[in-house]
């Protein structure tokens, strides 16, 4: 995994992911006591930033791996973007997800022609299931986030994040990341490194599911004891991805752990001042920045707001603590 995949990563995603903008609100700086600005990946097809390493590694396939079908697991984000790539290369796309996740979620990747088997996560082992699949039907396994391609599809956000910090005169920030597995976090952390090396990557995550901020403060892998019980359903892993961690060793900050009700709060200032729709775990990062800020240093904070697709009854109760 270096920084010439992400490169090529680009390139096959150059006309198909969406340039997602840089936003700020002055209510928002004021809250975090800094300029805070929002990478909404909300906004990205499929309403994640999970499109991008789907699209980056379907179209690495073969020929002869996108004949068999694909296999992926996912809560949601990574289903719906694998589901979609899928259907663009013509690919029969089987995906694994837990009964727990979001019903918009399910739906969403059902109507994007993939296969959806359904699983409990409390009681039985994904990867498991998963190996399972993938030898009965002979798939291509497409990982949610320790796979290199899906890395590099990720990082691309960061090459955005480069390029557009520079046109708004951002020379030092911290780069804020809802993290679940570390695919995103480790592929922007990667892309920085040598576009913008003066920013400093930190891994975001709900508390009670912080394996990512344990794994680096002790400097080995630490798993989660729950596997599900968030509203942040995106980035619920059990422990740091066997690639993804020794580049978030290598490149982060140290993790940053934040309450539900900060992510609801988030979720509410995001759409008041931003007009935007973020999900429980694409708005760890913001409500990082906002009510973390003795954790961060510097003038400037930029959150990447990771996906949008949150169901209507957990948006009302983000709402309702405005009031």
């Amino acid at each position: 995994m270096n920084f010439d995949r992400i490169q090529a990563a680009a390139i096959r995603l150059n006309g198909r992911a969406r340039l997602t903008p840089l936003l700020s609100s002055p209510f928002l700086d004021k809250i975090a006591g800094r300029q805070v600005w929002v990478k909404a990946e909300c906004l990205q097809h499929t309403g994640s930033f999970k499109f991008r390493g789907g699209w980056a590694a379907v179209s690495a396939l073969s020929d002869e791996e996108k004949s068999r079908g694909i296999l992926a697991y996912s809560s949601g984000n990574h289903a719906q973007g694998v589901a979609y790539a899928a259907q663009k290369h013509g690919v029969a796309a089987t995906i694994l997800m837990p009964s727990d996740a979001p019903e918009i979620k399910i739906q969403n990747t059902r109507a994007l022609g993939a296969e959806v088997i359904l699983y409990d996560r409390s009681t039985q082992d994904r990867d498991a299931l998963g190996e399972t699949l993938k030898r009965e039907k002979n798939l291509s396994l497409i990982k949610p986030f320790d796979d290199p391609e899906v890395i590099a599809g990720q990082g691309t956000v960061g090459l955005e994040i480069a390029q557009q910090a520079q046109v708004e005169g951002i020379l030092e920030a911290d780069v804020l990341v809802c993290c679940g597995g570390g695919g995103l976090t480790s592929g922007v952390a990667l892309a920085l490194e040598r576009t913008a090396p003066h920013f400093t990557v930190r891994p975001v995550e709900p508390e009670g599911f912080d394996d990512v901020a344990r794994s680096l403060e002790t400097g080995v892998h630490q798993t989660n004891k729950a596997a599900s019980g968030s509203i942040c359903d995106a980035i619920l892993t059990p422990s740091p991805g066997q690639i993804t961690f020794p580049i978030l060793k290598r490149l982060c900050g140290s993790g940053i752990v934040v309450t539900e009700l900060e992510v609801l709060q988030a979720m509410a200032l995001a759409f008041q001042r931003l007009r935007i729709v973020i999900e429980p775990g694409g708005a760890v990062s913001l409500a990082a920045a906002l009510f973390h800020g003795n954790e961060l240093s510097g003038a400037h904070v930029i959150c990447v707001a990771t996906g949008g697709n949150t169901d209507p009854a957990t948006f009302k109760a983000a709402l309702q603590t405005l009031d």
